[in-house]
C-alpha cells in the first residue's frame, strides 16, 4: 500500500520513534548492568551479566533499525496502517493504559477483574455470567499460585486491604 491518502500513516515516524525508544532502553539497560557489575564473581555471574548482554543485542537491532530508517528518509514511505487498523490498535492500547495506571490506585486483582470483564464484554460479547465468572475467576487463580504458592506479593489496592489480602 504506496497510497499517500490521508487514511494511511507511513512508516517512517513509527519506526524512527520506536527503535529510537529502544535504543535509549537498551542504553538504559547497559549503564545500569554496569554500574552493577557485569562480569563473573567467584560465586557465578554478577547480577548485571545477563542483563547486559540482553542489552547490547536490543542496542544492536534497534540501532540497526534506526540506522535504515533514517538512510532511507527521503526515500519511498510505505504505509505502516490505515486508519481502521489503528483505531483497532488503540481500542486495546487505551484500556490497557488505564489498567496499568489503575494496578497503583486499586491494586493488580481489582483492576484485572475490571479489565478482563472490560474486554469479555466489549470486544468478546460474552454474556454477564460468563464474564463475571472468568473476570474473578483469572484474578483468584493469579492471587492463589503467585501470593499463595509461591509466596510472591503483587501490588494491592484498597478493596484487597479491606479483604486482609
Amino acid at each position: 500500500m504506496n497510497d499517500k491518502s490521508s487514511s494511511t500513516v507511513g512508516s517512517r515516524w513509527p519506526e524512527a520513534i520506536v527503535s529510537a525508544a529502544l535504543v535509549g532502553a537498551a542504553a538504559l539497560v547497559i549503564a545500569d548492568s554496569l554500574r552493577v557489575g557485569n562480569g563473573w564473581a567467584d560465586d557465578g555471574p554478577q547480577s548485571g551479566y545477563f542483563p547486559f548482554y540482553i542489552g547490547v543485542l536490543l542496542l544492536l537491532s534497534s540501532g540497526t533499525v534506526l540506522v535504515k530508517t533514517l538512510l532511507r528518509w527521503r526515500g519511498e514511505n510505505p504505509a505502516f496502517a490505515d486508519r481502521t487498523q489503528l483505531a483497532s490498535v488503540l481500542a486495546v492500547l487505551m484500556p490497557m493504559t488505564v489498567y496499568v495506571g489503575a494496578i497503583w490506585l486499586l491494586g493488580i486483582y481489582v483492576s484485572s477483574f475490571v479489565l478482563i470483564g472490560y474486554f469479555m464484554r466489549r470486544h468478546g460479547k460474552y454474556r454477564w455470567l460468563v464474564t463475571a465468572t472468568v473476570s474473578a475467576a483469572v484474578p483468584l487463580v493469579v492471587y492463589l499460585v503467585f501470593e499463595r504458592w509461591f509466596l510472591v506479593l503483587l501490588p494491592k489496592g484498597p478493596l484487597e486491604t479491606l479483604l486482609g489480602m
